[in-house]
């Protein structure tokens, strides 16, 4: 009988701490900076990405910056209008000329508007 209560003790200790682990861990979370779509939208404007790639950063709705999930989201219509993934493979580039231009205007604007976020910061 002491040994059953032991074992039984141990198991309900052990039991309790993963649940208490699991009840007190958060899930992580990925937040998409403006660095990140400026890199991203360089490499697609470079032809260096991936449809993985696009889609893991553009597919992700950002919730913490209304701006930002703006940008994306113009950026996914553009790659809706302009872009065909799969000519990569083919060697052709992954926008059209009308979608380069558009996706290199968003990534000015974004990077303009990124500026002037960082310099109402530091004043």
């Amino acid at each position: 009988m002491p040994l059953f209560l032991l074992v039984f003790g141990v198991c309900v200790l052990l039991f309790g701490s993963v649940l208490a682990i699991l009840m007190l861990t958060r899930t992580p979370r990925y937040r998409t900076e403006p660095s990140h779509l400026l890199d991203l939208f360089g490499k697609a404007l470079d032809e260096n990405l991936s449809e993985g790639e696009w889609n893991a950063i553009i597919n992700y709705p950002i919730r913490h910056d209304d701006f930002l999930d703006g940008v994306r989201r113009r950026a996914r219509h553009i790659m809706d209008e302009h872009g065909r993934f799969g000519r990569m493979s083919r060697g052709k580039p992954l926008l059209d000329k009308t979608g380069g231009e558009e996706l290199s205007a968003l990534r000015d604007h974004l990077r303009a508007h990124t500026r002037l976020r960082e310099q109402r910061e530091k004043r």
